[in-house]
């Protein structure tokens, strides 16, 4: 088991929203790492295969001669090995409620979000726009109920599902740009919308949250690449 002054390098790629959630818990503990850029779409390094040689996907995190993958996993470890600045809450039934809601995010929510750009036809697309904005509205109120009233899901400062959803926010954005449409708006989401703001401005995520414009030019380019990829 690694120390925690022990050596720490993350393996990742700049455009990805889960690679930026350890940025940004690693952040959040003011604990310094070696970002190791992976051009994936060149080919994967041989560090990466070895470090993740069952998914073969980043992010992953060295901590010394530990290796741990899967981004949210990876926030909890960070969580407990540099305890101080919790991400995690520490009352059981936050706890499960912030993990509930990270699950729906990347397992209902997120790809929702990713068909509404590689829809094939107006009915599919729209389809995939009301689910985003349905899970939207969903979050608006889970946002009332974590946040009591304060900043973000983890009350006074940026906790678990503040990370787990805001690292989102940069392809929401994309989305917003390529579609002509408010998704967060202060009709249906004003205090998530708010609290996006916030939540991009914070010290721990600034520097690692996309540019707008550079991540729509990315998503471009992989839009290009999966469309000219011969179907089976």
């Amino acid at each position: 088991m690694a120390t925690s002054d022990a050596e720490v390098k993350v393996l990742g790629t700049w455009a990805s929203p889960f690679v930026m959630r350890v940025r940004i818990a690693m952040n959040i503990k003011s604990v310094a790492y070696e970002f190791h850029q992976e051009r994936l779409w060149e080919g994967k390094s041989e560090l990466l295969l070895k470090s993740n040689p069952v998914h073969r996907k980043v992010p992953v995190l060295i901590h010394g001669d530990d290796t741990i993958c899967e981004s949210l996993i990876i926030v909890q470890y960070i969580d407990e090995v540099w305890p101080s600045a919790p991400i995690l809450p520490s009352d059981p039934h936050e706890r499960a409620t912030a993990r509930f809601w990270a699950a729906y995010l990347d397992d209902k929510w997120f790809p929702s979000l990713r068909a509404i750009g590689m829809a094939e036809g107006e009915d599919a697309r729209k389809a995939a726009i009301g689910q985003v904005e349905e899970g939207l509205m969903l979050l608006e109120e889970a946002f009332d109920k974590c946040s009591q009233g304060q900043a973000f899901f983890g009350k006074d400062q940026i906790g678990y599902l503040d990370i787990t959803f805001g690292c989102f926010l940069g392809w929401l954005r994309v989305t917003e740009k390529m579609s002509g449409m408010k998704l967060l708006n202060e009709i249906n989401t004003p205090a998530l919308l708010k609290w996006a703001d916030r939540f991009c401005n914070d010290a721990a995520v600034k520097d690692v949250m996309p540019e707008t414009e550079k991540l729509a030019e990315f998503a471009k380019m992989l839009r290009g690449r999966v469309r000219a990829t011969p179907k089976s």
